[in-house]
């Protein structure tokens, strides 16, 4: 898979570049997030919280978990503890916002750190979920090991991400989209205009659909499905340890 990354010119890692794009728009986020997916990203968390809700899990860890909207979600489902990790200090601090308004401080904890790394004890978690952001880890191998290795046996894994349309015309039309009318959204709403043409070309060269199934079997995962939403733009793939 190609390393694309925010910033092409320059000489920090993705790791870094990631982090410090996130910092950048956070304040932009989740309006933006709203506008380029014509809000059809909250139906889509509302399946993913569904899906986890049917698990019963009594610990959850929420990856990449940015202003928290789906760590927030997941408050729906009877677990004791949620927690969302994400590498980007600004983004956290809007979502402990969400989440003192919401009167959440005592069910979800927000931490920041790398999901490469995880502060983490081996079999931890009853089910862990990642919205939005594998793309992002710089060496998706190594978040994926980290993942297996903080999630419990019989545990369940579940990523919602943004994939790409295979049937003629909906390719035709998200490849127009996301070259032509989502960059120019980015420049209207936010200061960065790098960062939303990353997170276009990052969603186009990420493996997608049977390609991230059969990594998810690599790290050893099992009970790997795929569940391709609104015509193929986005995909939730469920899993287990």
């Amino acid at each position: 898979m190609s390393k694309v990354k925010p910033y092409k010119n320059s000489d920090l890692g993705k790791k870094e570049q990631v982090t410090q794009m996130f910092d950048t728009i956070s304040k932009d986020y989740d309006g933006l997030n709203r506008v380029i997916s014509f809000g059809i990203d909250i139906k889509w968390r509302k399946k993913v919280v569904k899906m986890v809700k049917d698990l019963n899990p009594d610990t959850i860890l929420d990856i990449a978990t940015g202003t928290g909207d789906l760590a927030i979600n997941l408050a729906e489902t009877n677990a004791s503890k949620i927690i969302g990790l994400d590498i980007s200090s600004g983004m956290l601090e809007i979502g402990k916002e969400k989440i003192k308004k919401k009167n959440l401080d005592s069910k979800i904890e927000m931490v920041l750190g790398d999901s490469e790394n995880m502060p983490f004890e081996d079999d931890t978690f009853d089910a862990i979920t990642v919205a939005f952001g594998v793309r992002n880890f710089e060496t998706l191998e190594n978040g994926l090991k980290e993942i297996h290795r903080v999630l419990k046996p019989g545990g369940s894994f579940v990523i919602l991400e943004t994939s790409v349309p295979t049937k003629t015309p909906y390719k035709q039309g998200y490849n127009f989209y996301t070259k032509n009318i989502l960059p120019l959204i980015g420049k209207a709403f936010s200061k960065d205009r790098s960062a939303y043409k990353y997170l276009c070309e990052s969603a186009s060269v990420f493996p997608y659909g049977e390609a991230l199934n059969n990594i998810l079997r690599k790290i050893g995962f099992i009970n790997v499905e795929d569940f391709p939403q609104t015509m193929g733009v986005a995909t939730i793939y469920k899993s287990s340890k």
